[in-house]
């Protein structure tokens, strides 16, 4: 039996607080889907008093005009959507929208609210060096950026009730870094092979507003290869998996694939990795079970029959959970990680509400609990 090393168990928020409403809560770039999902979260957290949603283009509409889903009910009031310029003072204010935006304007509203999270990938990045090389552009604020908390609570929880910027994560990027962050601290992996990862996205993740990409006649019924290499997420990856990139001048490294695929909501990632003595299914069971055992959104799904054997992003929809299975290949050193997740869940605002449920000390799954549908 090969015993995993070097793993320190990731354990969930074992004595919360009692949640009464009490906060103030703002959302900018409450038009795009990661916006509304924030918006649907929220409405209902026994934790907020009092939410406020803000877009630059469309102040003045009701939220439930660009969000249908989100029509008034049980008494609830319609939102109406303000302009930043009007959001008031609140404790907390969602970032949702275009990479680029918030580390140009973070200063605006860190003095609106104590503590900010943004969905971008504006503060992932810890080294604004990275900025040029993924994103195309220097970074406008490294002193804050220095400060900011990569927001997976599975990863820093402990330093998230401190954070006054917190960041949320890539979709991808988050699938493939808790499928495999307790392989790798195992210390098992051969650092000479590569860490192959390919992932599967629905059009979602592309955003709401339209693009020749997500236009129907052209998405639909594909599986295409929009990033075969060079993807922004493989720098979060890497960050986070204390990993190199592959750079063709010295073996091994983060060899990162991306394919778009006919969903709407959903992320899988399926990765190829290679330990320096062969392990047995046995062994990742003891690996990931001990990693995650604690962990109420981490979920280990390998059954020995029927159609949902390994993690699939359809029965994820809504969800907060991330989904991993794994198999090892008796022909060879190989072990494949499977993990799945909803890009608009746990891949952007549920990550980012169960890192504000960790970070004002509540229990974390507070406005979480759906277990997903099927068949659907």
């Amino acid at each position: 039996m090969h015993h995993a090393r070097n793993i320190t168990p990731m354990t969930g928020n074992s004595a919360p607080t009692a949640i009464s409403p009490s906060i103030s809560v703002g959302i900018v770039g409450a038009s795009g889907y990661t916006g509304g999902e924030l918006a649907r979260l929220l409405m209902d957290h026994p934790g907020v008093a009092h939410l406020q949603v803000a877009s630059s283009h469309h102040a003045g509409k009701y939220l439930h005009a660009l969000h249908p889903h989100l029509r008034p009910a049980f008494g609830r009031d319609p939102i109406r959507i303000v302009s930043p310029d009007d959001l008031a003072p609140c404790d907390v204010i969602f970032l949702a929208q275009r990479h680029g935006m918030s580390m140009g304007e973070i200063d605006r509203y860190a003095r609106s609210a104590p503590r900010i999270i943004d969905l971008s990938a504006d503060f992932r990045l810890r080294d604004p060096a990275d900025y040029p090389r993924w994103y195309g552009h220097e970074h406008a604020d490294p002193t804050r950026l220095a400060t900011a908390v990569y927001g997976v609570p599975e990863l820093h929880r402990a330093e998230l009730p401190a954070a006054a910027l917190i960041s949320g994560a890539g979709c991808l990027a988050t699938a493939a870094i808790l499928g495999l962050r307790p392989l790798v601290a195992t210390g098992l992996l051969d650092q000479a092979m590569p860490l192959i990862i390919e992932g599967k996205v629905g059009s979602s993740a592309l955003g709401a507003t339209p693009a020749p990409g997500s236009h129907h006649p052209e998405r639909s019924h594909v599986v295409r290869a929009y990033a075969p290499t060079g993807h922004r997420h493989t720098a979060e990856i890497a960050q986070e998996l204390h990993w190199p990139i592959a750079n063709g001048s010295e073996p091994g490294g983060i060899a990162f694939s991306a394919t778009a695929v006919e969903l709407v909501r959903g992320v899988a990632i399926t990765a190829h990795a290679f330990t320096r003595e062969k392990l047995t299914d046995h062994d990742l069971w003891q690996i990931y079970r001990r990693a995650y055992r604690d962990e109420p959104f981490m979920r280990l799904v390998k059954e020995r029959a029927g159609v949902y054997r390994y993690p699939e992003p359809k029965v994820l929809i809504g969800t907060n959970f991330c989904d991993i299975g794994f198999e090892t290949d008796p022909q060879s050193h190989r072990v494949v990680i499977i993990a799945a997740l909803d890009n608009l869940m746990k891949g952007a605002a549920g990550n980012a509400l169960q890192a504000l449920n960790c970070a004002m000390g509540w229990d974390e799954t507070t406005g979480l609990r759906f277990t997903g549908l099927h068949p659907i």
